[in-house]
């Protein structure tokens, strides 16, 4: 019998992609598709429906066809919007719900129910919805209920279910275990590791660029490090250039070169700071500062290497479904990353970008990185984003205000790391906030910009928990900051989780 596989179909939850990641972290292999996929597929072991932004009442609603659902003959999950979609396919109906309900919530499995097996009998799960369902069909079950009562559970038929919160997050505290037990009724599932990805990602670059060049585009962080050792290892031609925009960290420039020399790959350097300080003049718009960086960013890319038959880069998964720049896609737009700006869009649709990394999330790319045998101190830097200190400067972008945010940010780093908490963490940086408050220095009124530290928990960017520092550490970097990075006489701590606030602040 052939190894099936896990079919994710995506409604657009901004989650969607954390149930393959859950999935292949039990160990087997699964895969995102659109709805109107299901005629193509083969090898199918087992289908969970995501969730979606969409109530099922929208007269543009994402649908699916229940009859060649079914056909594949194997467990079937619905988890929030595909809950909703199951309900009225097996003859139930949805209504809005009296309140949005939206964050923690306490899960009481009825027992005996196999999606529940060793689960506790009151489970803090994560509800993100509008709608609940309201009348069942015939042959569905209640298998959990939430504290007030509601159905947060339903089995619809052998081994096809549905479950009203996200058990993919970390928030639902038990539901990797939910997924387990799930994937547990499946027969013969296709096992997932990630040094066997790694030989088919570079199967897959091997076969997709052959004699042509690649140009790649470095910035020393972890996802266009381990794309060049990934294309390194396929044996390609490839051209790696660091694009120094005047948007990076205090010394990082350095060291970047650094690194990069470490693991023996040589990288050409085009410095082009005050170009993109000048076209970022006077622009205080996010979105309209991400696109201008991610179009300059290609331009001078193309500027320095000419006719390139392809462009590769670190794209990762998180990135692609924030943006929502898939034709297909039924997620909501969140923001634009640099590299789903129009310019890459158009030379996707030329078939001159290669993305090898766009369905993995950050974990995994560490993975693949010790897979390729970067040191750790590489692959375990924190995330920097495309656009710099960008989109860590809110307000007019300039190089008075960059440099403030380099020192306030090194003196930051450098004190987690000296305390043993930079590993601790997943990203960690400061902020200029464009808000001027009083104070005071030397006995003299001061009117100067506040700074906002910024240190996070995640596993792979889509959710976050802010990092709960010793206040002791907090007063020695506050202390640090105020005394030594002039124009500066404030220094705040960022307590948001994401959602709903974002990792950076722009």
């Amino acid at each position: 019998m052939d190894l099936g596989q896990v079919v994710v179909i995506d409604f657009g939850s901004q989650y969607t992609q954390l149930i393959v990641r859950r999935v292949r972290e039990c160990g087997f292999f699964a895969k995102l598709y659109q709805p109107e996929d299901l005629d193509s597929l083969e090898n199918v072991g087992s289908i969970i429906l995501s969730g979606g932004p969409k109530s099922t009442s929208d007269s543009d609603a994402p649908d699916i066809d229940v009859e060649k659902l079914l056909s594949f003959g194997v467990p079937i999950l619905g988890v929030c919007y595909g809950m909703q979609l199951l309900n009225i396919k097996y003859g139930g109906n949805v209504k809005p719900s009296n309140k949005r309900e939206y964050g923690p919530a306490d899960m009481l499995p009825e027992a005996g129910c196999p999606l529940f097996e060793g689960v506790s009998k009151s489970s803090q799960v994560w509800m993100s919805h509008s709608d609940t369902v309201e009348n069942l069909g015939e042959s569905t079950q209640v298998i959990a209920r939430n504290a007030e009562n509601t159905p947060v559970g339903l089995q619809y038929a052998d081994n096809i279910f549905g479950i009203q919160f996200h058990p993919e997050v970390t928030h639902s505290h038990e539901g990797t275990q939910i997924l387990r037990n799930f994937l547990s009724l499946a027969d013969n599932l296709e096992p997932f590791q990630i040094g066997d990805f790694k030989n088919q990602l570079i199967a897959e670059i091997q076969e997709r660029v052959g004699t042509k060049q690649v140009v790649c585009g470095v910035s020393g962080g972890v996802d266009s490090t381990v794309l060049v050792a990934l294309l390194k290892e396929a044996d390609v031609d490839v051209r790696a250039i660091f694009v120094d925009h005047g948007l990076m960290r205090k010394n990082e420039g350095d060291e970047v070169r650094k690194n990069f020399k470490e693991i023996g790959i040589e990288i050409e350097t085009v410095e082009c700071s005050e170009l993109f300080l000048e076209k970022l003049e006077g622009v205080d718009d996010p979105e309209k500062k991400r696109v201008i960086i991610g179009n300059l960013f290609i331009d001078v890319f193309w500027d320095s290497v000419g006719d390139a038959e392809i462009l590769a880069q670190g794209t990762l998964y998180p990135d692609v479904i924030e943006s929502a720049s898939n034709d297909k896609s039924k997620a909501s737009k969140i923001k634009t990353h640099h590299n789903r700006v129009d310019r890459i869009l158009e030379l996707q649709k030329e078939g001159k970008i290669l993305e090898p990394l766009a369905e993995l999330f950050k974990d995994e790319v560490r993975e693949l990185g010790h897979e390729l045998g970067i040191p750790a101190d590489i692959f375990n830097r924190h995330p920097f984003p495309g656009p710099g200190l960008a989109v860590r400067c809110p307000g007019e972008v300039t190089k008075e205000r960059l440099d403030v945010i380099r020192d306030c940010d090194a003196i930051f780093i450098n004190k987690l790391k000296e305390s043993g908490w930079y590993d601790k963490v997943w990203q960690a940086y400061a902020c200029l906030i464009p808000v001027k408050t009083v104070g005071v220095k030397g006995d003299e009124r001061s009117y100067e910009w506040a700074i906002a530290l910024r240190a996070v928990i995640s596993e792979d960017a889509m959710t976050a928990d802010w990092v709960e520092l010793p206040p002791a550490l907090l007063r020695d970097i506050s202390n640090t900051i105020l005394n030594s990075v002039q124009k500066v006489n404030r220094c705040l701590y960022d307590i948001s989780t994401k959602p709903p606030a974002s990792i950076e602040w722009e």
